[in-house]
C-alpha cells in the first residue's frame, strides 16, 4: 500500500521523498533488450539527471511553466527523466503530442521528421542505453541531447515553481495536473500492491497512463522502484523468469 506523505504535493515531491528515504539506492533500472545492455540509476543519480534537463528547460530552451513539450520517447530511462524534469518546472510533458502545436519537442531517432513540425527548440536524444551522442552529428535543425544535458548544473530551482494544480502530464490526450498524478499513482500502487522497498518489473510502455505508472509513478508514490524492460515481452520465459529472480523483483506488471 502507498504510503501517503504530506509533503508531497507535485510529482516532483516524489523524487525528493525518495532521496530523503535512500538516496543509494536502485530506483529505475532500464533493459534494452535489443542491445543487450543494462542501466541502473540510483535516487541520486537520477535526480542529478532531472535536475540537468528541468535547468535546461528553464535556461538554455527557456520552455516556461504551462507551456507544452511533445514528448516523442520510448519507456527509457531518460523519458522518465524528462517527465520528472517537466513536473519539476510546470513544463507540460505531452506523451506523443503533436509537435506542431509544441513549444518544444524532444524525440527518439525514429520520429526526428515528425518533430521538425515544432517552431520551437527541438532535442534529439540517440536512446543509447548510456546516453551516448550521435556518431555522426545531430539531425539538422535539432540539438543533441548528449551535449545539451550533461553541462547543466547539477541542483536546480525554479524560477516559477508550480503547483498541484498546474497541469504537468498529458497522455492519451488526457491532461492531468501534478495533484491528479499523485491521486492517479498511488491508487494504482495499491492495485498492485505496491509498498516501500518493493521493485516492479514493468513491461509497459510509456504511451498509456497504465503504462506511465507502472514504469515510474505509482513505484514512486510507493517508495518502491522499477525495472523497466518495454522490450521484454518478447523473452523467453526462463530468460524473463531469471530476470525476475536476479532483479530481485516483488511484483510484475505485462
Amino acid at each position: 500500500m502507498a504510503v501517503m506523505n504530506s509533503s508531497e504535493h507535485t510529482p516532483a515531491d516524489l523524487l525528493r521523498s525518495a532521496l530523503a528515504a535512500d538516496a543509494g539506492r536502485p530506483l529505475v533500472t532500464y533493459y534494452d533488450d535489443t542491445l543487450g545492455a543494462r542501466v541502473e540509476l540510483s535516487a541520486t543519480t537520477l535526480a542529478n539527471w532531472v535536475a540537468k534537463m528541468a535547468n535546461a528547460l528553464q535556461d538554455d530552451l527557456v520552455v516556461e511553466r504551462g507551456q507544452r513539450l511533445a514528448l516523442l520517447l520510448p519507456a527509457h530511462w531518460q523519458t522518465a527523466a524528462w517527465l520528472l524534469a517537466c513536473a519539476a518546472t510546470g513544463v507540460v510533458a505531452d506523451i506523443d503530442g503533436d509537435p506542431e502545436d509544441a513549444d518544444a519537442v524532444v524525440a527518439g531517432p525514429d520520429r526526428i521528421e515528425e518533430a521538425r513540425a515544432c517552431r520551437g527548440e527541438r532535442i534529439a536524444v540517440s536512446l543509447h542505453p548510456l546516453g551516448a551522442r550521435f556518431p555522426a552529428g545531430p539531425p539538422d535543425g535539432f540539438q543533441d541531447h548528449a551535449l545539451l544535458i550533461p553541462g547543466q548544473g547539477d541542483a536546480f530551482t525554479s524560477f516559477d515553481p508550480p503547483g498541484p494544480e498546474d497541469p504537468v502530464l498529458v497522455v492519451e490526450g488526457q491532461e492531468m495536473t501534478g495533484a491528479e498524478v499523485l491521486a492517479a499513482a498511488r491508487e494504482d500502487a495499491g492495485d498492485l500492491g505496491l509498498s516501500a522497498g518493493a521493485r516492479l518489473l514493468s513491461l509497459r510502455g510509456y504511451d498509456t497512463w497504465e503504462g506511465l505508472s507502472a514504469g515510474l509513478f505509482a513505484p514512486l508514490a510507493a517508495g518502491a522502484s522499477v525495472v523497466l524492460a518495454p522490450g521484454a515481452d518478447r523473452l523467453e520465459e526462463a530468460a524473463l523468469a531469471a530476470r525476475r529472480t536476479s532483479e530481485g523483483v516483488t511484483h510484475f506488471a505485462d
